[in-house]
């Protein structure tokens, strides 16, 4: 299920002067990315995390900040990473089109041997537990974005024609969001590129037609 960025960027904490630091901190914020797309926010400690990244704790802190800071950098580096393609899906011409754009690019993610299997904010989600309410929230509320950019430009759709007059650009949005969840979710548990694919295809058998 798969989501946009909100708000202001997340930046990286500049260098303090002195020594240079001895690793590079893009590179370290993608292996952090992986222990929390593989492990989920909770599941990840800060041993699996330091020893992802190659470094100690208090450069982890001096950094990136706490875990939960290290972790919405990682949030927006996945958002204009690996799941850029639902940005640039928006930009289709055609309502269908992003449809399409959208969930096959759910389903190649399950393909590539960089990636871990599901998504992280799919993952990060459903590993938050009460003791993570603020990132929990933060998740929730890159999940209404995505949902609410996609009900907008399916409003415009409507607008242009390219919608039937009875479909409802909110319950389609809802739709495609739901799909995208249990692609995820079937996406952890082992479910390959064509496997995920074919669900897509079957869901856009019920996109309606003008």
């Amino acid at each position: 299920m798969i989501y946009l960025p909100i708000g202001m960027k997340s930046e990286i904490a500049a260098a303090p002067r002195g020594r240079p630091r001895a690793f590079d901190p893009e590179a370290a914020l993608d292996r952090a990315m992986h222990v929390f797309w593989t492990k989920g926010y909770e599941g990840a400690s800060l041993s699996n995390l330091t020893r992802a990244m190659r470094i100690n704790r208090p450069s982890l802190y001096a950094a990136f900040g706490n875990k939960e800071q290290l972790f919405r950098k990682v949030l927006d580096r996945y958002m204009d990473g690996p799941l850029a393609f639902f940005q640039e899906a928006l930009a289709a011409r055609k309502a269908r089109d992003v449809i399409e754009q959208i969930f096959f690019g759910v389903a190649d993610m399950a393909g590539d041997p960089r990636a871990p299997a599901g998504c992280l904010v799919v993952q990060g989600a459903l590993a938050c537990g009460d003791a993570a309410g603020s990132v929990r929230k933060e998740i929730a509320a890159l999940r209404a974005a995505a949902k609410a950019a996609l009900r907008r430009r399916l409003q415009r759709a409507k607008r242009e024609g390219d919608l039937p007059k009875n479909a409802d650009p909110g319950e389609l949005s809802h739709y495609v969001m739901t799909v995208l969840h249990g692609m995820a979710v079937q996406g952890a548990d082992g479910a390959s590129c064509d496997q995920l694919r074919s669900v897509a295809q079957i869901a856009l058998r019920a996109w309606p037609k003008r």
